[in-house]
């Protein structure tokens, strides 16, 4: 039998290292991208896929179509982050694709664009964490955890099938019980500023 691969969890980017690195992103589309891998805690996948109709402005919600294991799930999609989608939506007019390719405007944008936005957005924040744009991800994870999320709620915000997955966040916590239960709007803490 062939052992096990480790699963290795990357290194966990603290509130600051993320506020960095989403200032240092000067393209307004990436940073876009990067902000919702962070505040949703979404799949650079999923992010590339999103279509302008999976927004529900209404519900404050937005729809993951076909994630990983062929299944939809709607994450929460708070105030600040809805407000920053209006205005990208407004300088960028996209029609199908929230993230269309530039080259193939029918199409979504391929993941190589997000990930390297996000190495080059790290390396210019002077963040040395090992780990690539899914950290986001992770931090998301890690972040909601602390400000009392609970962690069968955090399970199907982030499309895991099993509870296991997402208890392996819980060893970054410094104690498990969290805190109050208040609506979760991780980008509006970092009080990134947008010029």
């Amino acid at each position: 039998t062939v052992p096990k691969k480790p699963q290795r969890i990357p290194e966990l980017l603290t509130r600051d290292e993320v506020r960095r690195i989403l200032a240092a992103c000067q393209n307004a589309k990436h940073r876009m991208m990067l902000e919702l891998c962070y505040g949703c805690g979404l799949r650079v996948t999923e992010v590339c896929h999103l279509r302008v109709s999976d927004i529900d402005s209404q519900r404050y919600q937005l729809r993951v179509t076909q994630g990983k294991g062929g299944k939809d799930r709607m994450v929460l999609l708070p105030k600040t982050l809805l407000d920053r989608l209006r205005d990208y939506w407004r300088a960028y007019r996209p029609v199908t694709w929230l993230f269309p390719s530039a080259l193939f405007p029918d199409q979504a944008l391929h993941t190589s664009a997000p990930q390297k936005a996000f190495t080059q957005a790290k390396r210019l924040a002077r963040v040395e964490r090992v780990g690539g744009i899914h950290s986001l991800r992770h931090a998301y994870a890690t972040h909601v955890l602390e400000q009392g999320l609970p962690v069968h709620q955090l399970q199907r915000l982030l499309g895991h099938r099993h509870l296991q997955s997402t208890m392996r966040y819980l060893h970054w916590l410094p104690n498990q019980q969290g805190g109050d239960q208040c609506h979760i709007d991780l980008v509006a803490a970092l009080e990134v500023s947008h010029d």
